[in-house]
C-alpha cells in the first residue's frame, strides 16, 4: 500500500474513533472507566455508587455515562427501576487498536527511526 493510500485509511480511522477520542478525552470520563474497571461488582454499577467514588453530582454522572454509551465504551443493563453500568466488554475501543497500528505501520515504513 502507497502511502496516499495509509493516509486516507488512517483518516477513516480518525473518522471512525471520533466519538471514541472525544469521550476518553475528558479526565472526569476517564475517572468514571477506572471506577468501573476496577469494581469486583460483576453486574455493574449503579449512579450512586459511580458518584461516590468520582465525588461529582448525579446529574454530572450522568451526563458524563451518556457520552461514553453514546460512544460505546459502557453499556447499561436495566434491573426494573434500576440501571447498571458497565464496560462494554466488546467496545468500539477495538476501532483505536487500528488507527494506532495504521499510523504505526505508516510511521515505520515512510519515517524510518522516528519510533
Amino acid at each position: 500500500m502507497d502511502k496516499h493510500e495509509q493516509l486516507k485509511l488512517i483518516r477513516q480511522d480518525f473518522m471512525n474513533c471520533q466519538k471514541i477520542l472525544l469521550a476518553i478525552g475528558d479526565e472526569t470520563r476517564q475517572a468514571i472507566i477506572m471506577v468501573l474497571m476496577e469494581t469486583t461488582c460483576k453486574t455493574g454499577l449503579r449512579v450512586g455508587e459511580i458518584t461516590e467514588q468520582v465525588h461529582l453530582s448525579r446529574p454530572a454522572v450522568s451526563h458524563h455515562l451518556k457520552i461514553l454509551r453514546d460512544a460505546g465504551i459502557i453499556l447499561m443493563r436495566k434491573e426494573g427501576a434500576r440501571n447498571f453500568y458497565y464496560i462494554n466488554i466488546s467496545t468500539k475501543l477495538e476501532l483505536l487498536k487500528n488507527l494506532v497500528f495504521h499510523i504505526d505501520d505508516l510511521m515505520k515504513e515512510f519515517y524510518p527511526g522516528s519510533g
